[in-house]
């Protein structure tokens, strides 16, 4: 794959990243389905075999046991990796998830130098805030960041699910590299509300978390009971009721226009995604998908197919909430 600039203050990256989050359970329950840790670390390796060095977790996926697995999928080769990882759901002593949010200037040291043991490395290429604590002003955190550069632990910035006003007031304390947001044809919010145009207006980098839509537009799912009965998307709108069935039928027109041009509706909608300037992190456990989503680097949409895959999910269709009440509620939109 060929290497992109992500924003302006000089991170080059692949063109698409792989997200490792549904690599290892969560607090004891699994994410999109078992996961199988030689696989998944076969899955980074063969990543990196392709080009595909951009490694995409958080301190709470787990909590703390995918940052130790890419620790060990990564060895002795860190300085061959570009790793990005995000704190900001508090994480307290004993390892548990409290479901609060904390960006304080001490929790973010505190982070920081956790990720840094989970992880096997002195610094981390880009940092993310996963979530705005709406009780702490933004400018303390990035603020805490911006000591971590100064001293080498961190190297690049990074926000998630954020407002244009706050990635503004954010930037101002120092540069942002990128924000990170869910993305795709199903979830268009970021577009909606004209954070797009701001990130392309400040020269900040946009990476797409779950540009399959949660696994919806791989087509592989077409009734609830195609996902494990403890898996965690039946609590998502999206996934539930009606909705759930409208989406379907969005996808299968996807599917049409995929089978025409002879790819996957995965492939297809995660070049679209990159049409729009965005950096993916599709994320996998096997290498099968890990490597057709790659392959879908070299597929070119011209622009009457990307107006084509646009009526068929015009901007602002409803396709349900990505998250239930409590996590749309943590989103600063």
């Amino acid at each position: 794959m060929k290497k992109i600039n992500l924003g302006s203050q000089g991170l080059q990256v692949p063109e698409l990243g792989l997200g490792c989050m549904g690599m290892t359970g969560f607090q004891g329950n699994d994410m999109y389905g078992k996961a199988d840790e030689s696989e998944a670390i076969a899955t980074i390796h063969r990543s990196f075999e392709l080009g595909g060095n951009f490694l995409d977790t958080a301190d709470m996926y787990g909590p703390f046991a995918n940052e130790q697995l890419i620790q060990k999928a990564v060895g002795g080769n860190r300085s061959q990796y570009i790793i990005g990882t995000k704190f900001g759901w508090e994480i307290d002593d004993s390892g548990s998830l409290t479901w609060a949010i904390n960006g304080t200037k001490d929790y973010v040291r505190k982070s920081v130098e956790r990720s840094l043991k989970n992880l096997g490395t002195d610094y981390i290429d880009l940092y993310y805030l996963h979530r705005l604590d709406k009780n702490t002003p933004v400018e303390e955190t990035v603020g805490a960041m911006s000591d971590l550069v100064k001293e080498g632990k961190i190297r690049y910035i990074g926000l998630s699910e954020v407002s244009s006003a706050t990635i503004r007031k954010a930037h101002g304390v120092h540069p942002i590299t990128a924000v990170q947001s869910e993305y795709s044809l199903f979830e268009r919010t970021t577009e909606a509300q004209g954070v797009l145009k701001t990130l392309n207006e400040l020269g900040i980098g946009f990476v797409a978390y779950s540009p399959l839509g949660r696994g919806f537009l791989s087509g592989q799912i077409r009734k609830p009971e195609d996902m494990p009965a403890d898996d965690f998307r039946h609590a998502m709108p999206r996934f539930q009721g009606e909705q759930f069935f409208k989406n379907v039928e969005l996808v299968k027109a996807i599917e049409t226009m995929a089978a025409q041009k002879e790819v996957t509706p995965s492939q297809l909608a995660l070049v679209w995604v990159r049409s729009k300037g965005a950096v993916a992190i599709p994320g996998t456990k096997r290498r099968k998908y890990l490597e057709q989503n790659i392959a879908s680097t070299s597929i070119v949409l011209d622009a009457a197919e990307i107006d084509q895959l646009e009526r068929i999910v015009p901007l602002g269709t409803d396709t349900g909430n990505p998250y239930d009440d409590f996590g749309m509620a943590l989103n600063d939109y």
